[in-house]
């Protein structure tokens, strides 16, 4: 922190300050806390110079409010708990939620304090009000986005903190990146101050750390998503396949030794068709009744050996709140499947043997292909790297996936998983992003007329396959399986 800057903030309410105090202030408080600390000092002091005598019991009382409130944010983090010997974190049982102001507010709260954390450890912001004091200089902020306009030439960023609300202005390659920017996500920018605006040299994104290898496992993980049970389109044919290769009665070498390791099977969202999901669902569904599609479901399932562990996540097919976070299946439907099902919510963290995965449904993934420039359907991975860009999982409130304002914002990528594993949107792709296996799962539903009216045309029939430190496919379109 510049002493300069800390002698000028003084200055600013009338004081002058000793330099042990402004060596003090640049070891113990971080710059987005300075303005407030000095706002405390100088209601408390009388003294025209303010010495280190005079600071030091104010300061101590700060950092020990700090510690509290530290406390108390761990305290309000969600913890894992243990299912079926898997140790899981998702919104499962502890949705405490209403829809009123106080929960919105306490959402976005989260959303800026778990974002902005993230951000401090990599750049030392000032707040936003302090702006208006710093004409000229060089300066650090992270904001929440409110909106951005683009003027041709030119993007204007609305960032607001805490503080207040200032107009980042974005040229040549920092525009490239401005435009891609759905709002509510929280950045941070690097750049110099002029007049009521920021002129950025560059926008900072949460990102996630660059690992320094992929995690090795001796067993193998199946990542399938979108099996859809009740509707007229489920490929029975290529299911049945794939149970068949799980059970070590279909394939040949590399294949079939692949099949003997599978110790888990992770299913994001989209268990069954559901019913009144889109319009004229009825004349795509065999299975009518809700209740019924999850005995079918459980039927299929149950094709699965049973040493083989099942991670059942949901989606916006199933019968469970359409909002975000999403929990697990409602007791009437998970006692249907057997006790080798392991039911979770949707985000959800799930430890395998030491193998992090992150699931996610992937409703958000609409969002971003159809707003952001350069997404599309057919390389759907390149998405996902843009969710870990960001650290969250649907960065836009208020689009096609509805959000519930939880008083923790569970959407926040806070942990790095070795790998992110998300559907919906019927098109396969994996990728590494920075160390993270990118996962979005194929489909076991052909084209639907609704798919035909939207143009989407699914990847249907493929698995993706964790094993050792890489990732590979089977495919079961027919019987002539192979690995990728």
């Amino acid at each position: 922190m510049d002493s300069k800057l800390i002698i000028t903030k003084f200055a600013i309410h009338g004081y002058n300050v000793h330099p042990s105090v402004v060596e003090l202030l640049r070891n113990k408080i971080s710059p987005d806390k300075l303005d407030l600390v000095i706002e405390r000092i100088c209601k408390t002091v009388n003294s025209f110079i303010i010495t280190e005598k005079d600071v030091k019991p104010i300061l101590d009382s700060i950092l020990s409010e700090k510690r509290k409130d530290t406390k108390a944010v761990k305290r309000e983090r969600l913890s894992w708990d243990v299912r079926n010997g898997i140790r899981v974190k998702d919104v499962t049982g502890r949705s405490s939620c209403e829809g009123s102001i106080e929960d919105f507010i306490a959402y976005f709260n989260s959303r800026f304090e778990k974002l902005s954390l993230i951000l401090k450890k990599r750049i030392r912001p000032v707040q936003i009000k302090m702006l208006k004091s710093l004409n000229g200089e060089r300066v650090e902020i992270v904001g929440m986005v409110n909106s951005v306009r683009d003027y041709g030439n030119y993007a204007v960023v609305e960032l607001e903190d805490r503080t207040g609300v200032v107009n980042v202005i974005a040229y040549d390659r920092v525009k490239e990146d401005a435009i891609k920017l759905l709002g509510d996500e929280v950045i941070g920018v690097l750049g110099t101050v002029r007049g009521r605006n920021v002129i950025a040299d560059r926008l900072i994104f949460p990102d996630v750390p660059v690992s320094k290898g992929r995690r090795r496992i001796d067993f193998g993980v199946v990542f399938i998503s979108d099996t859809h049970f009740g509707s007229r389109e489920f490929l029975q044919r290529e299911w049945d396949l794939f149970a068949s290769w799980l059970n070590g009665e279909l394939g040949s070498g590399e294949v079939g030794e692949i099949a003997e390791r599978v110790r888990y099977v992770v299913v994001a969202g989209d268990i069954v068709d559901g019913v009144g999901v889109y319009p004229d669902q009825e004349k795509d569904l065999v299975i009518h009744d809700i209740y019924g599609q999850y005995e079918f479901a459980a039927e299929q399932l149950d094709k699965i050996p049973k040493d083989v562990k099942i991670v059942l996540s949901v989606g916006n097919h199933d019968a469970i709140r359409q909002a975000e976070p999403q929990p697990a299946l409602p007791k009437e439907y998970r006692d249907l499947f057997s006790n080798n099902v392991v039911h979770v919510g949707n985000p959800a963290y799930v430890d395998l043997d030491g193998l992090n995965v992150l699931i996610y449904h992937g409703r958000s993934l609409d969002d971003l292909i159809t707003k952001v420039p350069g997404f599309d359907y057919s390389r759907p991975q390149e998405v996902l790297a843009e969710l870990l860009k960001r650290r969250h999982l649907c960065p836009r409130y208020g689009e096609k996936a509805p959000i519930a304002p939880e008083k923790e914002d569970l959407l926040v990528i806070d942990e790095v998983p070795d790998v992110l594993h998300c559907g919906h949107i019927h098109t396969y792709g994996i990728g590494v992003y920075r160390g993270v296996y990118l996962v979005t799962s194929s489909t076991w539903q052909s084209q639907t007329e609704f798919q035909r009216k939207i143009n989407l045309k699914p990847d249907p029939g493929i698995v993706a396959v964790y094993i050792d430190d890489r990732m590979g496919k089977v495919k079961f379109y027919d019987e002539r399986n192979s690995i990728g």
